[in-house]
């Protein structure tokens, strides 16, 4: 669906809306995706919820924890390279 093409849909009573198949194609919005909805000057907005919450790095700094010599970042490196082949993701 064009950008700026225009559909129709209506409120259903249990104040359900059904979003045009085209546009849930497009932005790849499956049954169960969770959507924030923003009220706007110009209509209401939609856009997808995170998956996860936003998180600052000081919050979760340390919360694994590893048994072994210190890493290099070369190594750290070579092992993502390493984990992304064996899942076929290279």
């Amino acid at each position: 669906m064009p950008a700026r093409a225009k559909s129709t849909t209506t409120v259903s009573t249990k104040g359900q809306v059904i979003l045009p198949k085209a546009i849930r194609d497009q932005r790849h919005w499956d049954a169960g995706t969770r959507l924030i909805v923003e009220d706007t000057e110009a209509g209401v907005l939609l856009t997808r919820a995170p998956l996860f919450p936003k998180t600052d790095p000081d919050e979760v700094f340390g919360m694994l924890s590893y048994n072994g010599p210190p890493r290099s970042l070369e190594e750290m490196e070579q092992s993502i390279l390493e984990e992304a082949k064996r899942r076929g993701r290279d």
